[in-house]
């Protein structure tokens, strides 16, 4: 509970700093800092996605045997999703349903409701002493599956905001050798897994992130370089490596500590929403959604609550598979699958570099706060019903 608590502070620390420091702080200072803050913000997330990366354990003879856990994954991500992506859709003009440019952000941004926080959930469900429990052991499976879904389809959500130029093959085949690659050294390399050792391989993607995009720019121009997001090349890396799960203190706070740090990067890259001129925010404004700044904070409260209803409502499919265990047991699986974090956050973080704003960004990052206050609420249930079954049996 505790963790889950100084994440959801430091993001909103992270939001309410976001709002006051471009008011007090000299403009070209403010905007000369976001390059540093970027770079720490997309180490902490490589580092954040090395270690889901780490906890990909799959047994390749027995393949056949996941074909249904990934289903179920997949579509407890794609629904949530396909909910509040429609949901943002409405709150736009009528006028802008037809709008392609508008569905493809909504899109995009709207993603953040569709992955589980594999690491909060596995924290707390050890906490109240699941560690042992079929909820535990399916949750693990159906959990990494989910962001790993999350990240394929990251790939051609990010297509459709750069549209198809010159540089889009190579992305492609960027794309599938890291995929051939994690697929065929999954668990192999045992090298080293400290907090030190996985801050430098977080450093280092990151350092190749941006110099492939640098080096793109100047071969085909301005305007064509190539995003390689650190998402895919940190999960990669984390699934090849055969995973030795530290559990000294210095690790474990080590781990949180960059988790607290990104949350709060997180918050502090978000757009001004508070206190400025929304006539001229609409004006200079690049993308659709950013364009709608203006909205009455009672009303930004009613959404909040209903795109984290239904980004809930959609992870409860699980309840109708696995008919040979006890409904209860379901209902535990998927209120687990509530949890939501890090890599949700990685989401809003890709959307804001694709210039998308508005209210449509503030009601996603509040939803991602609300969701991360509950989350200790819907562990207990969770561990309530599993007590229920276990207790029974």
């Amino acid at each position: 509970m505790k963790k889950v608590v100084l994440l959801s502070f430091s993001l909103i620390l992270g939001l309410v700093l976001s709002q006051l420091i471009p008011n007090i702080t000299n403009p070209e200072f403010f905007e000369s800092s976001k390059s540093i803050t970027n770079f720490l913000l997309f180490t902490c997330l490589s580092f954040i996605m090395i270690n889901v990366g780490r906890e990909f354990e799959l047994d390749k003879t027995k393949i056949k045997s996941y074909a249904t856990d990934y289903g179920v994954a997949m579509a407890s991500a794609a629904i949530p999703w396909i909910f509040v992506a429609i949901y943002f859709m409405l709150l736009l003009p009528p006028e802008y349903l037809g709008n392609w440019d508008a569905w493809k952000e909504n899109l995009l941004l709207s993603r953040f409701s569709a992955p589980t926080s594999a690491g909060i959930l596995f924290t707390m469900l050890l906490a109240v002493g699941l560690k042992n429990s079929w909820i535990y052991k399916k949750i693990q499976i159906l959990a990494i599956f989910d962001d790993l879904d999350t990240i394929l389809l990251m790939i051609p959500l990010q297509i459709m905001m750069i549209g198809v130029k010159l540089p889009l093959l190579l992305i492609v085949i960027i794309i599938t050798i890291l995929l051939w690659y994690g697929w065929k050294f999954l668990n192999k390399f045992s090298i080293p897994q400290t907090w030190r050792a996985i801050t430098t391989y977080s450093i280092i993607i990151v350092l190749l992130s941006n110099f492939t995009y640098w080096g793109t720019t100047k071969l085909f121009g301005a305007g064509n370089g190539i995003h390689l997001e650190v998402l895919l090349p940190a999960f990669v890396l984390g699934m090849s490596i055969k995973s030795v799960h530290y559990t000294s203190k210095i690790e474990v706070r080590y781990t949180n500590i960059i988790s607290y740090v990104f949350m709060l990067l997180v918050g502090l890259v978000t757009p001004q929403f508070i206190g400025v001129d929304t006539l001229t925010a609409s004006l200079n404004a690049k993308t659709i959604t950013a364009t709608f700044v203006e909205m009455e904070w009672s009303t930004i409260a009613f959404h909040v609550l209903m795109v984290t209803l239904l980004s809930n409502i959609g992870k409860m499919l699980p309840i109708f598979f696995y008919k040979d265990r006890a409904l209860k047991e379901r209902v535990a699986l998927s209120i687990g699958m509530f949890a939501r974090g890090e890599v949700g956050a990685g989401i809003i973080v890709l959307s804001i570099g694709y210039s998308l704003g508005g209210y449509i960004l503030t009601i996603a990052m509040l939803s991602l706060v609300l969701n991360l206050v509950l989350t200790g609420f819907f562990i207990m249930y969770v561990k309530k019903l599993a007590y229920q079954v276990y207790n029974k049996e």
